[in-house]
């Protein structure tokens, strides 16, 4: 009897362990915007996958390969850090495209359980999305969607890199870039 108590205690604890151990979960983040604009106009503004000048928060983007699958783009963000991006998938019929980051600058570094730790200018993991205009009448509906982890694949994230403050980054990044494009297709 013992001994099973003793193998049932250790299953529970080991459950536990496995339980509470676990790394960071997939995050979404999804905006959504009407354009009193046509769809036309609105998908004229950003469907150049290397020209990223509707967005504030860009301060230059270079690009290799244009709007095919595998191109590249690397952005340079008002603060000096870059992002590089390669395109996934590219439909100008449906007035869409997707892309996954690859590589992202190092903003600052700290000092996080013992360990020096690089934070990323946008303080995301394994970051994916894809962006989509759609005509709904005279309007434009805009969607941009993003799935990616935080920054800090092991448990116990610091602030810098935990799941708040990535959702807070991406979530900026498409709102604000949203809003500009609203503006710049109601002119």
């Amino acid at each position: 009897m013992k001994r099973v108590t003793l193998i049932a205690t250790s299953l529970m604890f080991l459950f536990a362990a496995v339980a509470h151990a676990h790394g960071p979960v997939r995050q979404k983040a999804e905006e959504q915007i009407t354009i009193n604009a046509p769809a036309e106009k609105v998908w004229g503004l950003i469907k150049d996958f290397g020209d990223m000048s509707w967005h504030p928060l860009i301060f230059s983007t270079t690009i290799n390969g244009g709007n095919t699958k595998g191109a590249t783009r690397v952005l340079t963000l008002k603060d000096g850090g870059t992002i590089t991006e390669e395109l996934k998938k590219y439909d100008e019929a449906k007035m869409s495209y997707a892309y996954k980051i690859t590589d992202i600058s190092i903003a600052k570094t700290i000092v996080h359980a013992g360990l020096e730790e690089k934070v990323p200018a946008l303080p995301v993991d394994n970051y994916s999305a894809s962006i989509e205009v759609e005509a709904k009448g005279a309007t434009t509906v805009v969607s941009w969607t993003a799935g990616y982890y935080r920054a800090y694949t092991n448990n116990n994230p610091p602030v810098e890199m935990n799941e708040e403050t990535a959702n807070a980054a991406v979530n900026e990044v498409l709102k604000t870039g949203l809003f500009n494009l609203k503006a710049l297709a109601e002119k």
